[in-house]
């Protein structure tokens, strides 16, 4: 049951303990709408019976329901009933907490590490037992641990504390814990400490003592970026720091724009938005939540500021893998975590493209992706036999919709487990035959795999995992759970052996099947049933009747421990249910006794890891991972898809936010369900959806078993729209795959917001309807039904339209223009000053990477002087390193300008021998924006002129563009192709002509 998930509204955390009635709104199914008024629960429903049974099925201990339901009256169909529903709370945390917990901690010692940093202790001020005793004794460490990043770790003194392990997540160990020692307490100064500073180059650490509060300030010009202190005035407490409850807030500036803390579904855009709720915690919530946890934990924000016109960006990441509530109420932002330590990363920026290019050099760059997975992807879960993928396959290529992999959700196993065949649906001889044909054409094939192994004494896979001993453990016994082969067991990739026992089932799996990668879902880790279950004795389970995600198992609530129960509630799911609920019991634990408690959120990651390492042993091929559930450092390892979303308008805007954000958690490599995971897309949907879907990074049409078929060609009219967006793609393909290349070395998103690159246009910081592809493409879909017009925001300069780039907007300053948009079209304007590199397409990645190259050339309208760059990377894209010096890569970098009245575009090349082998060339340069058509052309590779030129046609055509330029009237700027070239593009090129006159 999904419906309890969206119903609990923030203001229900902070109100009095006293039972308060609420108004709730039911339809023949769902609970949508609960607010306070009256005295009464009014609900509508068929039958009394539904309604009652409705809340007697509810999920949350909290609810519960006073009063007597009675009829008042029938209207059609349905009748009215009156019920008072009381919302208690008494036992949750927030109500009958004071605001402030304690009084803080003092400084008590300081001085430097041997490493350069700084190591004080800390001494709690005054102990209370609200949430558990405080811990008496801390341990500050500080450190610049590079010129832009400063850490800050605050743990116990005196115990070793749950953190990310350190071999998951590399990162510096902060120095070993100082013991109590025959019991003499850790010395102190006999002085009282002063307020100081330690200063980076970047970035200043400064503290007060008593109590202790810290702050994070910009060395160039002094501003506070993270101030703890907490004043009479605030709110919110100091330091607070428990076993099972740690507190920390920072003030902010009511003008910041904050930008992460997800993984979520944030209905108001990308911007966080005060007093919304942002709870971390991996769950297997779908995407049609909104403000819940979902299927990622990332607790890291970006902070931009705009002052009198100059912007800057700084990273805050509190590395930290236990549940967590954060509040953001614009003018403070407070962390509430149930365990682990404090261990914040500050990243001084100050663009937004430098806080991730510092974040990911922390947490691992992004994975480098093989050329093909930036082609098309086709998946349903519903593809009972290999007759049906054929066909699909088949299909899109009759319909000439380019596609490139073909994926099976669990169709393909025999009776849901995993790294099996169903003999009869998909027998092995016919898929290795289908297999072989798609291979040699260039596709590739993706199954999914679940955690969860099927208890069964016939399945290897399970028996080898038992002799092996790696599944997560509950009283010594491996813990029992249910998913889609019924009883499971889950490995636990934190234990080397399951890593070198996953690596080797993938391994035979790979021999039976040589899929080209894995899709790894209900990482979170997923479990349709609660507490510690057992085996039923008296029926089948599952039985093969019903849906599959009903619970058969006979289970027990588990509320016997601290983990299991916690003092402090985070807001999970939504509604506070308790984090035990529909996943791993939080008593269980790991290898060497973690638990999962502990190690909930890491377990989609830890499983990517492991994944890779396997794929990466099979044949020295870069490895494509798809995880749904992440953590800090999955890009790394695995690309993401934002989980289950509906098929409807609301969820087509929702997909822009969720993707600009993991751009920012450094996974780059994302995308949403095409058309909509479920329910059934309208036509008009489905269209504007691939419109906008071509230009994800990753683009995949995936939906539900119960679903209509809905791959692309199954709507004349969606046909039409997949053609024109996806061909589109296919000859942007070396731009996206050179973007990757730039995520990969530096942690560039490749779809980010326009703020990335326009960081002081103010207007932008909370556009969430159009993107940028890399630093010049800006994608402007249509979000709306019954629209055939789009209104885009425009930033500063010359826009060029992609689909026909004769046309131009030019914009003074930022500003809405409304552009036609039927029903085929999406409006992708290209950037002034860039060289963006082009194919000329096709119908499968491999072809089309190797028909000759353009070279797209924009300058500022009707500029007299200009610049233009860009780059190419190439390489074979499935080797297991995507870097230069290898052998097996060229990187070509572009330049182009106008001055004088000469037009002249150059290329310089590093390592020119792959790229000659593979014999690619330039065949055209278009620049756009000129003033004239020239004369005089010349052309020189490597040094030498060319002089049969007799193939070269240079021709022009206006542009087209409403606005006046400046100095009055319009003046006849044109489009410049220069066609005919055989430029190879591993040789140095330069080629330049006068521009001619003005017209």
């Amino acid at each position: 049951m999904r419906w309890i998930q969206q119903i609990l509204p923030l203001w229900a955390r902070n109100i009095t303990p006293i039972p308060v009635p609420l108004v709730v709104v039911i339809d023949a199914s769902e609970l949508i709408l609960i607010t306070p008024s009256g005295g009464h629960c009014q609900a509508e429903h068929t039958a009394s019976g539904c309604a009652r049974g409705l809340f007697s099925r509810t999920s949350c201990r909290r609810f519960q329901i006073s009063g007597l339901l009675r009829r008042v009256y029938k209207q059609k169909e349905k009748a009215r009933f009156l019920c008072t529903l009381q919302v208690d709370l008494a036992s949750t945390t927030s109500t009958t907490t004071p605001k402030k917990i304690g009084k803080g901690y003092r400084l008590i010692s300081i001085e430097e590490s041997p490493n350069g940093g700084l190591v004080g202790h800390l001494q709690v001020k005054q102990k209370n037992n609200i949430y558990g005793p405080d811990i008496p004794l801390l341990q500050l460490y500080v450190k610049h641990e590079t010129d832009n990043r400063l850490r800050v770790h605050i743990t116990d003194a005196e115990k070793q504390r749950w953190e990310v392990p350190y071999n998951l997540l590399p990162r510096e160990n902060p120095p070993s814990f100082k013991q109590t020692l025959g019991g003499q307490r850790i010395s102190t100064h006999t002085y009282t400490l002063k307020p100081a500073e330690y200063v980076g180059n970047e970035l200043i650490f400064a503290y007060k003592p008593d109590p202790f509060s810290f702050s994070v300030k910009r060395k160039s010009n002094g501003e506070t970026l993270f101030d703890t202190s907490s004043d009479d005035s605030d709110s919110y407490s100091d330091l607070v720091f428990k076993d099972q409850y740690l507190e920390i807030s920072t003030k902010l500036p009511k003008d910041a724009s904050l930008y992460g803390l997800g993984e979520n579904t944030q209905p108001h855009g990308i911007k966080l938005y005060p007093n919304d709720p942002y709870t971390l915690y991996t769950t297997d919530i779908s995407a049609i939540n909104l403000n819940a946890d979902l299927y990622g934990s990332h607790p890291v924000y970006m902070d931009l500021r705009n002052v009198e016109g100059k912007a800057s960006a700084h990273g805050v990441l509190l590395l930290n893998s236990n549940g967590m509530d954060v509040f953001y109420r614009g003018n403070y932002l407070t962390y509430k975590v149930i365990g682990g330590v404090f261990d914040l990363y500050f990243f001084s920026g100050p663009s937004p493209l430098a806080v991730v290019d510092q974040y990911t050099a922390l947490i691992g760059r992004p994975a480098a992706m093989p050329y093909w997975a930036f082609g098309f992807h086709q998946c349903r879960w519903g593809y009972h036999n290999l007759s049906v993928v054929e066909d699909v396959v088949e299909n899109y290529k009759k319909a000439k919709i380019p596609l490139d992999v073909i994926w099976n959700d669990d169709d393909h196993m025999d009776g849901h487990k995993d790294f099996t065949l169903n003999p009869k649906n998909y027998p092995h001889p016919k898929l290795s035959a289908f297999l072989n044909k798609i291979h040699a054409q260039g596709m590739k094939y993706i199954v999914i795999i679940d955690p969860g192994i099927g208890v069964n004494k016939s399945y290897g896979v399970y028996q080898r995992g038992l002799a092996n001993d790696v599944f997560i453990k509950y009283e010594g016994k491996p813990f029992l759970a249910q998913v889609w082969p019924g009883a499971v067991n889950f490995p636990d990739f934190l234990n080397p052996k399951t890593v070198e026992w996953w690596g080797d089932e993938i391994r035979r799996f790979h021999s039976l099947v040589p899929v080209d990668g894995l899709w790894i879902d209900m990482n979170e880790a997923s479990n349709f049933c609660n507490g510690l279950c057992t085996i039923p004795t008296d029926r089948i389970c599952p039985n093969g009747t019903g849906p599959g995600w009903i619970c058969c198992l006979d289970c027990k609530n588990m509320t016997k421990t601290k983990w299991d129960d916690p003092p402090y509630k985070i807001n999970a799911s939504g509604i506070q249910v308790p984090i035990g609920y529909k996943t791993i019991a939080t008593s269980a634990y790991h290898y060497n006794g973690v638990l999962e408690y502990d190690a909930h959120s890491l377990y989609g990651f830890s499983q990517s890891v492991a994944t890779h390492k396997a794929l990466l042993g099979l044949e020295g091929k870069r490895p494509f991972i798809l995880s749904r559930s992440t953590f800090v450092g999955s890009g790394r390892y695995a690309a993401h898809w934002t989980g289950d979303n509906k098929g409807t308008w609301d969820d087509l805007r929702y997909s822009i936010s969720t993707m600009l954000n993991f751009g920012i958690f450094g996974v780059p490599m994302v995308g949403s369900d095409i058309c909509g995971f479920y329910p059934a897309p309208t036509e008009e949907l489905c269209n504007r959806w691939i419109e906008l879907g071509a230009f994800y990074p990753f683009s995949r049409d995936h939906a539900n078993f119960y679903s209509p078929r809905q791959e692309l060609y199954q709507w004349k009219s969606v046909a039409i729209s997949a053609r024109n967006a996806l061909g589109m793609r296919y000859k942007l393909l070396p731009y996206l795959y050179t973007l990757s290349y730039e995520a990969h070395v530096s942690g560039a998103p490749i779809a980010r917001p326009l703020f990335f690159t326009f960081t002081n246009e103010t207007k932008l910081y909370g556009l969430s309807k159009q993107f940028l592809l890399g630093s010049s493409l800006m994608v402007s879909p249509v979000l709306h039904r019954n629209k055939t017009e789009v209104k885009i925001l425009f930033p500063p300069g010359s826009w060029y339209n992609l689909f026909d780039m004769t046309k131009v907007i030019v914009s003074k300053e930022s500003h809405y223009r409304t552009c036609d948009a039927p029903l085929h079209v999406i409006n992708v304007h290209l950037y002034q000053n860039a060289i963006i590199p082009m194919q000329r397409g096709g119908l499968i990645s491999k072809e089309a990477r190797k028909t000759p190259f353009t070279l797209v050339v924009t300058f500022p309208l009707g500029a007299s002087e200009g610049k233009a760059t860009g780059n190419i990377f190439l390489d074979e894209d499935e080797l297991p390193e995507m870097k230069l010096g290898n052998g097996h890569s060229t990187c070509v970098d572009f330049y182009a300008t106008v001055s004088e009245g000469t037009v002249k575009v150059w290329s310089d090349v590093q390592e020119s021998k792959f790229a000659l082998e593979k014999g690619w060339i330039v065949e055209k340069v278009t620049v756009l924006g000129l003033q004239g058509i020239g004369s005089a052309f010349e052309i020189e590779v490597d040094g030498n002129e060319v002089g049969d030129r007799s193939e070269v046609v240079i021709s022009s055509t206006e542009h087209e563009y409403p606005e006046k330029l400046e100095g009055g009237g319009k003046m006849k700027n044109v489009m410049v192709e220069v066609k005919g070239l055989e430029l190879p593009v591993g040789k140095k090129f330069v080629m330049s002509w006068k521009m001619g006159i003005k017209a």
